[in-house]
């Protein structure tokens, strides 16, 4: 147990890490787009494609990460106004489809990009493979972050957990 605890922290570090590192570059990489636009009137092939492929990727990493923090929205209103069980079984209902909806990105995803490869994105000269690679590896990391849900109470923050951090 404690060695998949660790994994996992391990996991979501790089989830974490890689998120940031690429929305870092990805900003760079637009100011420099700018900046050579604005003053030189030239602006490189490649720059436009790497920041929409880090787009691409941090906000499909972004989905994962917000299962992880339970930041999605939800229907807390209607919900609250549910008997107990009724809420339970929603709750149940909820996290299932979560991990559904993460193996069907991790199978289909993985298919895509399969599929994908063998074309290249002509700026940087990369199979798209790459781009589409973040359905899947968004898809395990939902599934993962769902099945931890299932040992979890409550699919979402409260309002007061939220206004603690």
């Amino acid at each position: 147990m404690k060695s998949l605890k660790r994994t996992k922290h391990w996991l979501d570090q790089l989830l974490l890490i890689t998120s940031l590192v690429f929305l870092v570059i990805m900003v760079v990489v637009i100011i420099v787009q700018v900046i050579l636009r604005g003053v030189f009137s030239f602006t490189p092939s490649w720059s436009e494609e790497l920041s929409r492929l880090l787009f691409v990727w941090v906000s499909f990493l972004g989905i994962a990460y917000g299962f992880k923090e339970k930041l999605h929205m939800s229907l807390g209103l209607f919900v609250e106004k549910m008997p107990e069980k009724v809420k339970k079984g929603l709750d149940i209902a909820a996290k299932i489809i979560v991990i559904a909806l993460g193996l069907i990105m991790f199978i289909y995803g993985w298919k895509f990009t399969m599929l994908m490869g063998q074309s290249t994105m002509p700026g940087l000269g990369i199979p798209s493979g790459v781009l589409y690679a973040a359905i899947p590896v968004t898809g395990f990391f939902v599934t993962m972050y769902g099945i931890e849900l299932l040992f979890k109470k409550g699919m979402h923050q409260e309002l007061n957990d939220a206004e603690e951090e």
